[in-house]
């Protein structure tokens, strides 16, 4: 049995489907359609982190980071995609970008959450969320569902709710992420401001966590074939 309750995040999915076109009109850079192959890669990505923290998968290890493109190719192509002609160009490109990008890219992010280690899970779940999608971006595409599934790792590994996109708290999550992305690590002034945003957005992810997406554990004894039996 895994942590995350993957019934309830396509429940919520589902859900925001339908508020999706409003909430897309409130926001202050429209988004793409919420159509049903994101909503089905989303999903498969969260099983993916789930069986992750199953087994025990440390996704800030340096021989770990393939995980990471493995999460961004699921959410961009789901698990069967990877083979098709034009999504292997995209994904050798964004392999060559993520371990290449000699600023910003992936091992200052694993460097910045090794030297974050002692601050609360919600700090370091926003810090890594920005850096993974201020200039430059960590990947080609993809950087805003990638980021939310490596929030979700970091905070379902440490028994808190993943973070999930819901009707409720779209526009609260897309507004100041759209701020992030025209951010730019290099410069100055955003290394200054980093620390204020860091702190702001973790009050948002702190505020909206629902224990509802974590899965039920099941009472001690009671087998799953065993509750499945109708009383008499």
């Amino acid at each position: 049995m895994g942590v995350i309750d993957l019934q309830a995040i396509e429940g919520a999915f589902r859900t925001l489907q339908l508020h999706f076109p409003e909430i897309n009109r409130d926001l202050s850079e429209r988004r793409d359609t919420l159509d049903d192959e994101v909503v089905v890669n989303l999903l498969e990505g969260y099983a993916l982190v789930d069986r992750w923290i199953e087994q025990g998968v440390d996704l800030f290890a340096m021989g770990n980071l393939h995980y990471w493109l493995d999460l961004n190719a699921t959410v961009l192509c789901g698990l069967q995609g990877a083979e098709d002609a034009l999504h292997r160009r995209l994904l050798e490109a964004t392999e060559q970008r993520f371990y290449e990008q000699p600023d910003g890219g992936i091992s200052e992010i694993v460097g910045w959450h090794g030297r974050a280690e002692g601050k609360d899970v919600w700090r370091r779940c926003a810090g890594v969320f920005i850096r993974i999608l201020s200039e430059p971006q960590l990947f080609i595409e993809g950087n805003h569902r990638t980021g939310a599934l490596i929030m979700s790792y970091i905070l379902a590994r440490e028994g808190r709710p993943p973070f999930v996109l819901t009707e409720n708290n779209a526009r609260a999550f897309f507004n100041p992420a759209s701020v992030f992305k025209k951010s730019s690590k290099r410069n100055f002034v955003m290394r200054v401001k980093m620390p204020g945003l860091t702190r702001a957005f973790a009050g948002f992810l702190e505020g909206q966590a629902n224990g509802a997406f974590l899965a039920k554990a099941e009472a001690p004894g009671k087998s799953a074939d065993a509750a499945a039996v109708p009383a008499h």
